[in-house]
């Protein structure tokens, strides 16, 4: 592995692809682009993230459109974000010298990125600088269009797309001359504003400045700060500012594994991926995003006409469209198909319930109220949980095989009759709140009794199943059960040595083991890990959990911030893995005060806990009920395998 802001050849795989690692997002609010450290656009759907992609190469470099700027003879290059922003910069060498290129999605003046805002420019700007000079630059502009009109003028899905550069371009693939007194400004817009061409070094200072302003409410001062803050921009690059949704991820149908048909277009916002990233914001500070969403997944519950919270949602609240497969595009290293839209929507997955009750009791316990109307909402989703927590399901990993009576939909709706007791009690709504706690307790003993498998010492992946799954680990983040209870102890043991794929990566399940009705392998997922990682902090296996974060964090691609340190010298930021902050595991060295070693995004919580508990709002756990046959403490606590 390269060192982080080095310069390192390019290198491209089999059929054309640029490494994934290859790759940094920027974004605006209501789309994001993925930029190639060889100059190119990866990936760009405008002007929104669920549109048709104006530039997919990452899916087909043949038939996925190009706009690539680059020295002539170019061999090498580095990427890095430019201070607290996300404004990012490629630098690129070749035969004719070497050129400097920042590029955003480029935000409005006096813009705090705000929820319910309208941030961006529409559009991506491109300024590009000889460092060492004059520079011959090589311009391929290509979009996925419908039609070409003018010169520079495209239609693409109904809308006007237009290239405007301050430089007298003879075609879409042509050769100019940069220097280093006059860079090079290339605008391609697609909602008619000019200004980002006619002023664009002002647009360029306006976006530093408002990246930089929306980090005035970041307040985290621990430990791995710069992990902690560059995971923050990434979630923010991903919140669609007009409504406050958050999607979980930018883009559509990377797999799992090369080759495989575990291709997802994941452009959309699942309530429990949110939920949790959600969670993670308001603890650092950024309670705006957190406020936002809470409030517009709960008007997409009170609008559903189906009569149940469905399991994601398109960026206007709204189901998306139906999930198609799209067989003119490749897909990454020839992984078919590539698909858009998400079937997962027409799934039944009880843990939805939990989600939107755990949204509501965040939502309250920071002094919102909910009006009657809603409540009665909320109230039919307790009772659907209390009945339908037996009833197979599709699962936190979708499934698409017949349901099963999975372990972590139990827990979610225990969650869910848990928080609408809470929520009753704590805002004085009408329920039955003995009932319901009384039901919560139930469905807790049930987990543990009926998901524990004495031949695997663990809970299982499905009550009365004997397979393992990953999904459990989460039970203690939950608060469904305590990281050092003696079964969820075993579990950990148990899930972390069968699912291990090496190098402090899990496996979510073993298809084989637990068939999930597709075709191919199963890749780690690193949220996993995060989970492992939160259970060992919990236990109190601090240098166990340190070290597990530190190994996690070190797959970061090396694409840091650059900052000034107290002797003036330029150094390398680091960042966390998008997936570790939603999860809420940025295990962390912590001094003075908490222990050393603890889970900053639990400690976050922790106090918050404590109150809760001393106010009653958390029920004591019951005590399993059985003769259970637990591992000796010499056999649980281990060390972390390599």
């Amino acid at each position: 592995m390269r060192r982080e802001f080095e310069f390192a050849p390019l290198g491209y795989l089999e059929g054309g692809y640029l490494p994934l690692e290859d790759y940094g997002l920027i974004g605006d609010g209501a789309s994001a682009a993925l930029i190639g450290r060889d100059g190119s656009v990866g990936w760009l759907c405008a002007p929104r993230f669920d549109a048709p992609p104006l530039f997919c190469p990452l899916l087909d470099p043949q038939a996925g459109g190009v706009f690539r700027l680059a020295p002539v003879g170019c061999s090498e290059g580095r990427q890095f974000y430019l201070d607290d922003t996300g404004v990012l910069i490629t630098e690129l060498r070749g035969t004719s010298g070497a050129v400097r290129i920042a590029d955003c999605l480029p935000l409005q003046p006096d813009c705090d990125l705000r929820p319910a805002t309208c941030a961006g420019h529409g559009g991506l700007l491109r300024r590009v600088e000889a460092i060492t000079g004059p520079v011959r630059l090589q311009l391929e502009l290509a979009p996925r269009a419908e039609s070409a009109g003018a010169p520079f003028h495209w239609r693409a899905d109904g809308h006007d797309v237009v290239l405007l550069a301050d430089a007298n371009l003879t075609g879409t693939r042509t050769t100019l001359t940069v220097t280093p007194e006059r860079p090079l400004h290339l605008f391609l817009g697609w909602n008619g504003i000019s200004r980002p061409f006619a002023e664009p070094e002002a647009v360029l200072a306006d976006t530093v400045a408002a990246w930089q302003r929306w980090l005035r409410h970041f307040s985290y001062e621990g430990p791995l700060r710069d992990h902690v803050q560059r995971s923050a921009i990434t979630l923010k690059m991903l919140d669609y500012l007009a409504t406050g949704a958050l999607i979980a991820a930018p883009t559509s149908s990377l797999p799992e594994s090369v080759g495989g048909e575990r291709n997802w277009d994941y452009r959309f916002t699942w309530v429990r991926d949110a939920a949790r990233t959600v969670y993670a914001l308001r603890r650092i500070g950024l309670v705006n995003e957190a406020e936002h969403f809470l409030g517009w997944v709960l008007e997409d519950v009170e609008r559903d006409p189906g009569g149940r919270p469905h399991v994601l949602y398109g960026l206007d609240g709204t189901p998306p469209a139906p999930e198609r497969e799209d067989w003119h595009l490749k897909g990454y290293r020839c992984s078919r198909p590539v698909r858009w839209g998400n079937a997962a929507v027409e799934q039944r997955q009880h843990d939805v319930f939990g989600e939107v009750l755990d949204c509501a009791y965040q939502w309250s316990a920071h002094g919102e109220d909910l009006p009657e109307h809603l409540w009665l909402r909320l109230r039919e989703f307790v009772e659907v949980a209390r009945r339908e927590w037996r009833t197979p399901d599709h699962g936190i990993w979708e499934v698409r095989t017949p349901g099963r009576p999975f372990t972590y939909s139990a827990a979610l709706c225990q969650v869910a009759v848990d928080r609408g007791a809470h929520l009753a009690t704590r805002l004085r709504l009408p329920g039955n709140v003995p009932a319901w706690r009384r039901d919560a307790r139930a469905i807790r003993h049930a987990i543990l009794e009926e998901a524990w498998n004495p031949s695997r010492q663990a809970l299982c992946g499905t009550l009365g199943g004997d397979s393992l799954d990953a999904s459990v680990l989460a039970l203690p983040m939950r608060r469904v059960l305590p990281a050092t209870h003696p079964r969820m102890v075993a579990t950990v043991e148990a899930v972390t040595r069968h699912l291990a794929a090496g190098d402090g990566l899990l496996y979510r399940y073993l298809p084989d083991e637990a068939p999930d009705g597709l075709r191919g392998s199963e890749g780690a997922f690193l949220l996993c890990s995060f989970w492992w990682a939160d259970n060992l902090a919990l236990q109190g296996r601090l240098d166990e959990a340190g070290a597990l974060l530190e190994r996690l964090c070190a797959r970061q691609s090396p694409r840091p911030p650059v900052r000034a340190d107290r002797a003036g010298q330029r150094r390398p930021a680091r960042q966390l893995p998008p997936g570790a902050q939603p999860c809420g595991a940025d295990i962390e060295r912590r001094h003075p005060g908490p222990p050393d070693g603890l889970s900053c995004s639990w400690l976050a919580g922790f106090h918050a806990e404590r109150t809760e508990e001393r106010h009653g709002l958390i029920d004591p756990l019951p005590p399993s009920g059985g003769p259970a046959r637990y591992p000796p403490p010499e056999t649980v606590a281990h060390p972390v395998s390599t």
